[in-house]
């Protein structure tokens, strides 16, 4: 059984190394981010996660932030459009 868990582990860590390898959309012009209201905090020490660009039907769409807890000894990284040869490719956010 503790075999199995350990094969269930390393094809999930090679299944997120090959995604975050995944060739980048890109667009010519970087989307301006739509103005939203941002929600009051559902409870205290909630953090904000900024709202992030993803590759949907052929195109970048915008998705909404949201509050999550906070990862302890963790900092967010602010997803950011980077160049790339074509034009402008989206950069997912994540924890570090």
């Amino acid at each position: 059984m503790k075999k199995i868990a350990k094969i269930g582990l390393l094809l999930a860590i090679t299944g997120t190394l090959f995604t975050s390898c995944a060739a980048d959309y890109y667009v010519a012009d970087r989307p301006a981010e739509p103005v939203y209201v941002r929600p009051a905090a559902p409870y205290p020490g909630a953090y904000w996660v900024p709202g992030e660009w993803v590759w949907r039907s052929g195109r970048y769409t915008y998705v909404n932030g949201y509050y999550a807890r906070p990862r302890p000894g963790r900092v967010y990284v602010r997803g950011y459009w980077h160049p790339v040869r074509h034009g402008y490719a989206w950069h997912r956010g994540y924890w570090r």
